[in-house]
């Protein structure tokens, strides 16, 4: 089974202790939905991905890992 992790958690601190709702502020969504994607119950759009990443200066790449199992 596929499966998509990512470093949002580590990229928000090492940013200033950055909080989900700054993070969701800056993307155009809610705080939930960037403790969803954290904790990997909710997958993003891949718009949504492209913005994440862009948030933090940073290619997809380097937000986002795929695992094909």
């Amino acid at each position: 089974m596929a499966r998509i992790e990512n470093r949002i958690r580590r990229l928000r601190f090492d940013a200033g202790e950055m909080t989900q709702k700054d993070l969701a502020d800056r993307v155009g969504v809610t705080r939930q939905t960037i403790l969803a994607i954290e904790g990997a119950k909710y997958f993003p759009t891949l718009d949504l991905a492209f913005r994440i990443a862009r948030a933090f200066g940073l290619g997809l790449d380097e937000v986002f890992t795929f695992h094909d199992d």
